[in-house]
């Protein structure tokens, strides 16, 4: 584990993408789909014990809209707001019940969304794109396992398998997208590529708006995992923002080792984004992501204080743990990405090694830790493999079953 801090807390940060309104019309939206359901906020309190914290507090997303995974909440607000200007539709009728009527679906016409996706993306805007009757092309990493990929396909979506890394992977979709006309849909900014991730992080809001009405009290630290730091932002600008400043939670950014582009560029602090090259070997498939989303950055350097990054066994401890609960605590199934939060709180308490670095955070016996599982079991066998079989490197073999 390293942790470092982020630099740059001069002001809180919102960008105006997280602010009351945005975040009402967020969740408004999302609650006009038949599908939608508040997700629970799990308090583990043998593990909190365990752990030698007051409380440890987990929201579970592996129930949303039935997907498994929370990214859907990003990609279909944002869907739906394109599809909302593309008919210059009063914002006043925005709805599920609006997109999928007669009327609009003649003014609208057939759009192609594209994306670039580990999985849970993809997954996310195919499932979008069927259910407001348009169409959309997926593209994935090389290595995408082929049950990640079998889900894509079943919302109905093409799915492409590149033989390039992810961040290869977004600038081929991006290109496609401009040589077809089509939408990219892309849950990371670059310059002249702003407006719909924007819309992807308000989306992700909906969280946050579910948990200032969940929360049994103010947590002291919050854990986000990220890959391109879209959800991470999310999370840390609407939270930080409903405390006082003398009451906001500690906030630490989690990657893995093998893809830490928020934690390099919080170490550099030299005004730039820096990456990671290469091929991501990490069993947390959908936090593989080697350069960081630009907005996203902006928004947590104002709102985070840490970028920390875990070893993979840190997730493999957190997913056996959440699957064999102590006590009577709720049993949590959490796959490889969904529990890096947990992952890194269980890290730092449970193992000596790491006990710095929670002591450097002021993590103690009044501590209130809040995390997010971002997604379930997304992939059964390698599932399987971390917490029936032991595994919990990359390195190690994952036979596809």
């Amino acid at each position: 584990m390293q942790l470092t801090f982020i630099p740059g807390r001069k002001n809180r940060e919102m960008m105006g993408l997280l602010d009351p309104q945005a975040m009402e019309t967020a969740r408004k939206f999302h609650m006009s789909f038949p599908q939608y359901a508040v997700t629970p906020l799990v308090d583990l309190k043998h593990l909190a014990a365990v752990c030698g914290v007051k409380k440890l507090l987990v929201k579970d997303e592996s129930s949303r809209f039935g997907l498994n995974a929370f990214k859907v909440l990003g990609g279909s607000y944002a869907i739906g707001r394109y599809l909302m200007e593309h008919t210059h539709t009063d914002m006043s009728k925005f709805s599920y019940e609006t997109l999928v009527s007669p009327e609009f679906r003649e003014a609208c016409g057939d759009i192609t969304f594209i994306t670039a996706t580990d999985g849970n993306h993809g997954r996310g805007v195919a499932w979008t794109a069927r259910e407001l009757k348009q169409h959309a092309v997926i593209y994935m990493p090389q290595g995408s396992r082929r049950a990640r990929v079998e889900n894509i396909r079943a919302e109905g979506a093409k799915v492409t398998v590149s033989d390039r890394n992810y961040d290869d992977t977004v600038r081929l979709a991006a290109n496609r997208a401009k040589t077809n006309g089509w939408v990219l849909v892309q849950d990371t900014a670059w310059p002249g590529y702003e407006e719909i991730p924007g819309q992807i992080i308000t989306g992700y809001g909906t969280i946050a708006s579910e948990l200032l009405e969940q929360l049994p009290e103010r947590p002291t630290h919050i854990f986000l995992q990220a890959g391109v730091g879209s959800m991470a932002a999310s999370i840390a600008a609407a939270l930080a923002n409903a405390y006082p400043e003398r009451q906001k939670p500690v906030i630490t950014v989690v990657e893995p080792d093998k893809a830490g582009c928020i934690f390099r560029t919080a170490k550099k602090n030299d005004g730039r984004l820096h990456g990671v090259k290469g091929r991501m070997d990490t069993i947390m498939a959908g936090l593989a992501c080697g350069e960081p989303c630009s907005l996203a950055w902006k928004i947590l350097s104002h709102n985070a204080d840490y970028a920390l990054t875990c070893e993979d066994y840190t997730s493999a401890d957190a997913m056996r743990m959440l699957g064999a609960p102590e006590g009577d605590d709720p049993r949590i199934i959490a796959g490889e990405s969904g529990a890096a939060g947990v992952g890194a709180v269980l890290g730092m308490l449970l193992r000596s090694e790491n006990k710095t670095i929670a002591d450097h955070l002021g993590i103690n016996e009044n501590s209130v830790v809040l995390c997010i599982n971002t997604e379930g079991a997304t992939d059964r066998a390698r599932y399987r493999d971390i917490v029936w079989r032991g595994a919990y490197s990359f390195a190690q073999p994952w036979p596809e079953k």
